[in-house]
């Protein structure tokens, strides 16, 4: 049996040797043999003793090795390093004085200290640097030998290093100013924050800014510089789905430098890893952290679970090699709601049973393919979801700082970015900078969504078997009673889906969106995709149109990929509804979604605000009319709530199921292998737990004559019992636990506690499972999950019981009208517009449109950033037996009209009693001047006071005074009167009435 110093000599010189170089004894060594070469025991000059090795590196002397046995710390260690860097022998060739490079090793664990770095620091490395990797730092700082040097000044000297190149920490140090075009506010203070924190040497970095808010374009401005400026030499860009990496690599090709106007992909190659490659010429590479892991791995990655989120595909990497699933089987429905809530047996995937449950996670190796030094800089995008379990090991097998992007960062996210919050810009932020849109919430409340419901016995209900989808029609013997929370995973009610949708479309036009004709784009979040099945066929129903109104896009979508159905839902016209489960949750960029529709509840806060996101970002206005073509400006999105999301309390917490995507049967065969990790444990007791909820009294009766008298409550139950340390522990006769009693008391009775635990555990286990040895139970449990029924509930009719806005969004809009009332006193004197205004009807100047812009100009800007239709919304809201109408559409070449804004102040500053829209005014007012005129005429002998073809230029100019407040001569000259004749037929029509009648018109229809 080895002693711990001779393992610990033997780790240290395996992980050499992997990393290229060549170990032997002094009395061996040729320091010509290789770039690289460790001497073990290698005698230092007095008094410094012997160095545990000392590291050659192109025949000269770099650094040098403290060893020490597996558990010592290492930081105590350093200065024993430190003595023995500068304890060299006169005399011989070295790169430097003290050696530049040190570490300190147990062999499982090793630190690093540059000592080229300004201020040295040891850090934490997986493994050793290879000798062309300490080669490169030594040239990347050394201009030139001392050409003078003596015999003597040689044995203490022997390099001077440039401190306009040195290394990448020291090259940071000098990093040209932030050119800001282009960039946000938000985005300068992201990038300036990080290179404060590079320069400070910290290794991790955490950037929350709110979705929609340019962090991969912040991302990607940074990466630039630290090429550019800094010598990067590469950057791994890692994000948790191929789709992601895809759009990605779009923004980078979409980048263009401030500094010399070139796409970032002319200046750099950008490498988006499809294959176990790495193109040695890349300077970026984007990748997603499962195929790194794989990579490292050195396995294969099949391309389609590239598509899996990171939280469903642990359970894929396990033992010695990797599972691979079907396509349909292993991406299953649900990835991030598994992670983040219970699983529902629908999404239950039966996958090819391999040995990976038989053996713990391998933890990752070094991989001499890809060193630990191959990248300087790791960004991992979605980073709250890339730091747990097996994916951490990616983000700290490499020699580089971390970088962290999320929008939705929990307790555990800060913890690994060491609490190095260099930018927190969160949603109101955004919304304050114009940056994000706000949200209102309509809440739809049904009796069946609220209170469940109950067939009576006599009724038949049809059942519909999960995977197959056949069905059958059963008459109930009994009362048949549901709740809530068994809706749509246990029980499908036709009628309550229904009622949600016929509520969503009855309210749209006129609540929800009033004034508009066109179906917003919208994102329906489903529960599963049975659910999305049954919800797209209603809304194709109850809007009476076709296939492409409403399209499910799912990991199970056939025919065309999920894909390009989201390109055709960002850029085209059709679909107008989309329903998914999960895979638009997250990082997908679909700028024109108005309404986000959720009928599924969310328990992760984090899974919520990256869902809510998906409606946040802000687009111009010519591209959401190139889809929405009634729109006229995103200024919010609306949550709907059909099932209560906005009130539910959430959290940070990760659910007990731990192996969502592996199949119960290859869970039970694990467990009666001998598999007993906490992971699979813990999947196997919440899959029964899920399972007693819809069991039948005769499969009840079944299960407990196989399992000798337990329920399946009673076997979950057992097994979480028996991963309680508190539980499996045995205590003194009339001792509690609340007493203080620990492992500590194991200890001093004369155990090892950590060996009592492991044997009380191991006790506790074999009995818990003891019932699942028994291959009849195992069968039945597996027969009666795969005849897995819905219950389609075709008897009960559900009804509506609340539909509006929800008091949070009441509230948010009365603080709106007041804030808005709030800035017209405050600024009635200053702005032109409200001068006249407040003045009328005896103010002494016009109303102009340039007064009405102004206004329109100063309201939209931060931080209030209102527009007239968001305005007219909030008063229509809170005073609805006042106000009509909708704000006036957009005019000719998508120019919005604003005129809209002088009913407003008027309604607002109570000139006037009704909100109606300015243009109905002006022609109810038109309509009153034309009674004078006829009047008049009537007097003067005439029967009508105009011809047809007077009307149609009075009508004309009715509309221009409508859309800009006025009209002058001049304005003849353009479109629409310029086509009718212009200046000279108006002339000709009216004669020399012409000046008087736009007198009067300017004056009458305005007032």
């Amino acid at each position: 049996m080895p002693q711990p110093e001779q393992q610990a000599r033997g780790n240290i010189d395996r992980l050499l040797k992997l990393a290229g170089w060549i170990v032997s004894e002094p009395e061996q060594a040729n320091i010509h043999a290789g770039r690289g070469i460790a001497i073990r025991e290698f005698p230092l000059k007095a008094g410094h003793g012997f160095a545990d090795y000392l590291l050659y590196v192109d025949g000269k002397a770099a650094g040098v090795i403290e060893a020490k046995k597996e558990g010592v710390t290492l930081t105590g260690v350093e200065i024993q390093a430190a003595k023995y860097v500068q304890g060299l022998p006169g005399g011989l060739p070295r790169w430097g004085s003290p050696l530049p490079f040190s570490y300190q090793s147990t062999g499982a664990e090793t630190r690093f200290t540059n000592g080229l770095d300004p201020s040295p620091r040891s850090r934490p490395v997986f493994a050793f640097h290879r000798p062309e990797t300490l080669a490169d730092f030594l040239e990347v700082g050394r201009i030139k030998e001392r050409s003078d040097e003596s015999a003597s000044a040689a044995a203490e000297a022997a390099a001077t290093y440039d401190a306009g190149r040195g290394t990448f920490l020291h090259r940071l140090q000098h990093l040209p100013p932030l050119k800001t075009e282009g960039l946000w506010p938000a985005q300068i203070k992201a990038i300036e924050n990080l290179e404060q924190s590079l320069k400070a040497n910290r290794p991790r970095a955490l950037i929350q800014m709110a979705t929609g808010s340019g962090k991969t374009f912040t991302a990607i401005s940074f990466i630039y510089r630290l090429l550019k400026f800094a010598g990067a030499r590469r950057i791994l860009f890692l994000v948790d789905r191929g789709n992601l990496g895809d759009q990605t690599l779009k923004e980078f090709q979409q980048y263009t430098s401030p500094y010399n106007n070139f796409k970032f992909t002319e200046e750099y190659i950008v490498q988006r890893l499809s294959s176990n490659t790495l193109d040695t010429t890349a300077r970026v590479c984007i990748c997603t952290i499962q195929r790194m892991y794989s990579m490292l791995k050195g396995k294969d990655l099949p391309e389609d679970l590239e598509e899996v989120s990171v939280d469903q595909l642990g359970s894929l990497f396990r033992g010695n090699g990797q599972r691979r699933a079907s396509p349909d089987k292993a991406r299953g429905e649900r990835a991030a709601e598994l992670t983040d809530e219970s699983m529902s047996s629908g999404a239950t995937r039966a996958t090819p049973y391999g040995d990976g449950l038989l053996s713990p996670t391998e933890p990752i190796e070094y991989n001499p393919a890809i060193p630990i030094e191959s990248f300087d800089v790791i960004v991992t995008d979605e980073c709250h979801r890339s730091i747990y379990n097996l994916w951490a090991q990616v983000l700290e097998y490499f020699d580089a700082t971390l970088i962290g992007l999320t929008a939705t960062p929990s307790k555990q996210t800060f913890g690994f970015f060491h609490q190095n919050l260099v930018m927190e810009y969160n949603h109101e932020m955004a919304v304050a900078d114009g940056v994000n849109v706000n949200y209102d919430v309509y809440r739809i409340r049904t009796a069946i969504s609220e209170a469940g419901s109950k067939v009576e016995a006599g009724y038949y209900v049809e059942k519909r078997e999960r995977e197959t989808r056949k069905t059958r029609w059963e008459e109930l013997e009994d009362d048949f009673a549901y709740d809530p929370n068994q809706l749509d995973r246990e029980v499908v009610t036709p009628d309550q889906i229904r009622t949600v949708v016929k509520t969503f479309k009855d309210k749209l036009f006129s609540e929800i969106f009033p004034g508009r004709s066109e179906v917003p784009k919208t994102l329906v979040f489903a529960k599963d995709d049975n659910h999305a099945e049954n919800i797209v066929e209603i809304l194709r129903e109850e809007f009476a149109k076709g296939n492409e109104f409403a399209q499910k896009i799912t990991y199970r979508t056939t025919g065309d990929t999920p894909q390009n159905l989201i390109k055709s839902f960002r850029n085209s016209y059709h679909p107008r509804i989309a329903v998914t489960v999960d895979m638009i949750a997250t990082g997908t960029d679909i700028k024109p979604v108005e309404i986000v529709m959720f009928m599924r509840a969310v328990k992760s806060r984090s899974f919520f605000e990256q869902m809510k996101g998906r409606g946040v970002r802000v687009i111009k206005d010519d591209d959401l009319r190139a889809v929405t073509p009634d729109a006229k400006a995103k200024d919010h999105f609306v949550i709907v709530d059909a099932v209560g999301v906005c009130e539910q309390d959430k959290t940070d917490a990760r659910p007990m199921e731990k192996k969502p995507s592996v199949s119960f049967a290859d869970l039970l065969k694990a467990v009666s292998f001998g598999n007993t990790e906490d992971d699979v444990l813990t999947s196997v007791a919440g899959r029964l737990a899920r399972m007693e909820h819809r069991l039948s009294p005769e499969d009840d009766r079944k299960i407990r004559q196989a399992s000798g008298g337990l329920g399946l409550k009673d076997l979950a139950h057992r097994i979480i019992q028996s991963l309680d340390p508190d539980a499996v522990l045995p205590l003194p006769p009339g001792k509690g636990r609340g007493e203080g009693e620990t492992l500590g008391r194991h200890s001093r009775e004369g155990g090892n506690p950590e060996v009592q635990l492991a044997e009380a555990r191991a006790r506790a286990v074999h009995d818990a499972v003891k019932p699942l040895h028994a291959p009849a139970l195992r069968n039945l449990l597996i027969e009666i999950k795969q005849k897995n029924e819905i219950t389609i509930d075709h008897v009960s009719q559900d009804q509506v019981i609340e539909a509006g806005p929800s008091q949070a969004t009441l509230d948010r809009t009365k603080g709106l009208v007041q804030s808005f009332e709030k800035f017209i006193r405050d600024h009635k004197d200053e702005i032109t517009a409200l001068q006249i205004l407040y003045s009328m009807p005896h103010a002494k100047r016009r109303l102009s449109y340039e007064h009405i812009q102004e206004l329109a100009d100063r309201i939209s800007a931060p931080p209030h950033l209102w527009n007239e239709s968001q305005l007219w919304n909030a008063y229509k809201a809170l005073e609805k037996s006042k106000a009509s109408g909708s704000p006036a559409p957009t005019g000719q070449a998508g120019k919005r009209i604003l005129t809209d804004l002088v009913s407003l102040v008027r309604f607002a500053i109570h000139q006037d009693n009704e909100l109606i829209p300015f243009p109905d005014r002006v022609n109810a007012n038109f309509k009153a001047w034309l009674a004078t005129q006829g009047r008049h005429s009537r007097e003067g002998g005439n029967p009508e006071p105009f011809t047809p073809e007077q009307m149609k230029w009075l009508e004309m100019i009715r509309d221009h005074i409508a859309a800009n407040l006025s009209i002058e001569p001049d304005d003849f000259e353009y479109a629409p009167f310029s086509q009718q004749g212009g200046l000279g037929k108006a002339h000709q029509l009216f004669t020399d009435r012409l000046g008087m009648i736009l007198d009067e018109l300017n004056r009458k229809l305005v007032a």
